[in-house]
């Protein structure tokens, strides 16, 4: 008498834990997508894989190599205009200038782009660029004049320096 009450209670337990394992089983792979191994791929999240840009001459090697040769060139540039006179020598002081922004433009276009890219801050991003764009030209007008209509660059920081 005791088998059979054993079996009896033993039995359904077993088959209910089957049917549940399966039904379970089944759920989790009974979605509206097609399973891929390494879990289901969702359009638009952070699974989607990022596009890769079409190559130009402007970004990669060819960017980084102008920027190390715009760095590197500032030291000579620097010195030059220095032991000359800027109104003696308007090109060097015009060169000078215009290196100075575009390498303080290239600096901040990088943090601009490390940290406010337009895929996470799709407003701030772009606002941020154009305003750094504009920022450069302004900076570059504001030099010109500065340099045809006053003394100059180099006049100033000599006299700054010297004062």
């Amino acid at each position: 008498m005791s088998s059979s009450l054993v079996l009896h209670s033993t039995l359904p337990r077993a088959l209910t834990r089957r049917v549940v394992q399966r039904s379970s089983i089944q759920s989790r792979y009974n979605t509206t997508f097609n399973y891929v191994p390494g879990g289901p791929i969702l359009r638009g999240t952070v699974n989607d894989p990022t596009t890769f840009p079409k190559p130009s001459p402007i970004h990669g090697s060819y960017h980084w190599a102008f920027e190390r040769l715009l760095s590197a060139g500032l030291v000579p540039l620097t010195a030059a205009a220095f032991v000359t006179s800027g109104s003696n020598y308007p090109i060097v002081d015009g060169l000078l200038g215009v290196s100075l922004v575009m390498h303080s433009h290239l600096g901040f276009d990088s943090i601009v782009v490390d940290y406010l890219h337009p895929r996470k801050f799709p407003i701030l991003g772009p606002i941020t660029t154009w305003t750094l764009r504009v920022a450069t030209v302004a900076t570059l007008v504001g030099v010109y004049q500065f340099n045809t209509n006053d003394i100059g660059l180099t006049e100033l920081i000599a006299k700054a320096w010297t004062a």
